[in-house]
């Protein structure tokens, strides 16, 4: 790259040698160059034809595998098209500068050809650049069509973004070859970045997360999910906020970044849902009978076609031999796992009936005793014994 004492003797100095006898100057060195290194110049001249057919070459095929799939949908395509922006102009200046080096072109001749190939190689630089930053946001985003409006807006903001800052950063380089102090103008839009962050701090967060939401994809519209205990529906992802359509039918807006906060439960991805059954039995039930409680609510659950996970007893609870079943049913759809909960109940209550096993519920047995603590009417034959062991 040319260095800024070099690009400083290409730029005429009015004050010291008038412009046209400069142009005369860099004229009568040109013509005694060719003259002089005729066969270096064809040499020269022939290199770089070669490498700018090849550069040609290239960018056709650059164009070709981003035609194939326009959507960015491979990384393949994102190379591709900023390949396929390689501009004429960044070959021709490429030719030339090859053509100077080869040539041992004049002191002058030769500042001001690099000079130009500098400037073009920034620009071209600064162009695949944008290209390929594009490009990966695009190819991040391809498959987020429910949020194509927020996506949208997003992509427009971005491509402002970084096409400010690529055009930023690539005219701070030119001037610094121009010989320019860029000290003072690289502080200045420090300073200004840090000001307008400051006082647009609550949009640009509210932004950001809108982004995250996009690039990261912890939800999409159309998917249900539940933050702070409650669930709600996506309806619409927003720059600031998003809206949410409650189960009891309210509509829900909140802030991106608030939302973003939170611990967010996706439900819609679920791949499978557990299920968990808690049973009793009355105290009566046989022990053999009892022992087989967990047998049968297994093969109850594989008749049913669903995943069973354990079964066992669970303690002594007041009334009951308390028992739970745990099974999952492989499958996302809510509606799907509710009727399965339903079938295999039913199943359950089915099968304990042909097994003769009674489902516990909650019972008091009274006892009436006289004040000398002695069991009176009513009380089962034997007295107090038989009133025991009914209890």
């Amino acid at each position: 790259m040319t260095q800024p004492s070099e690009a400083a003797e290409i730029l005429p100095d009015m004050g010291d040698t008038n412009l046209g006898d400069r142009f005369r100057t860099f004229a009568d060195d040109g013509i005694a160059w060719v003259e002089t290194h005729s066969v270096e110049i064809l040499i020269g001249l022939g290199v770089a034809f070669l490498i700018v057919l090849v550069l040609i070459g290239i960018r056709r095929f650059g164009r070709r595998l981003y035609e194939r799939n326009t959507s960015l949908d491979t990384w393949q395509s994102v190379v591709g098209r900023a390949i396929a922006k390689t501009r004429t102009w960044f070959m021709i200046a490429l030719a030339l500068e090859i053509v100077a080096v080869l040539s041992a072109a004049p002191s002058l001749i030769a500042q001001s050809i690099a000079f130009l190939f500098s400037i073009a190689m920034i620009v071209q630089v600064a162009i695949w650049t944008r290209s390929i930053i594009l490009g990966f946001v695009e190819h991040r985003t391809r498959t987020d069509e429910s949020s194509s409006e927020a996506l949208g807006s997003a992509m427009k903001l971005i491509r402002v973004l970084v096409t400010f800052g690529v055009v930023a950063i690539a005219t701070i380089v030119v001037l610094d070859n121009l010989n320019v102090n860029v000290t003072g103008l690289i502080a200045g839009l420090g300073i200004g970045g840090i000001a307008i962050g400051l006082a647009a701090q609550g949009i640009f967060s509210d932004l950001f997360a809108a982004l995250s939401i996009i690039f990261d994809k912890p939800f999409k519209v159309g998917d249900t999910i539940n933050y702070d205990g409650t669930f709600a529906t996506v309806e619409q992802i927003g720059l600031k906020s998003t809206r949410l359509r409650s189960v009891t039918g309210e509509e829900v807006i909140i802030s991106n970044t608030n939302l973003l906060d939170k611990e967010i439960l996706n439900l819609t991805r679920l791949n499978r849902r557990r299920i968990i059954f808690a049973v009793g039995v009355i105290y009566q039930t046989d022990a053999e009978k009892a022992k087989r409680v967990p047998d049968i609510l297994r093969d109850v659950v594989n008749a049913e076609g669903h995943t069973f996970i354990r079964s066992g007893f669970t303690g002594f609870g007041d009334s009951s031999l308390d028992y739970e079943l745990q099974f999952d049913v492989q499958s996302a759809d809510y509606e799907v796992v509710y009727n399965a909960r339903h079938a295999v109940g039913v199943a359950i209550f089915k099968r304990f009936a042909e097994e003769g096993l009674e489902f516990a519920y909650p019972t008091q047995t009274t006892f009436t005793a006289a004040p000398d603590g002695e069991m009176i009417l009513p009380y089962p034959e034997g007295g107090w014994s038989g009133a025991q062991e009914a209890s």
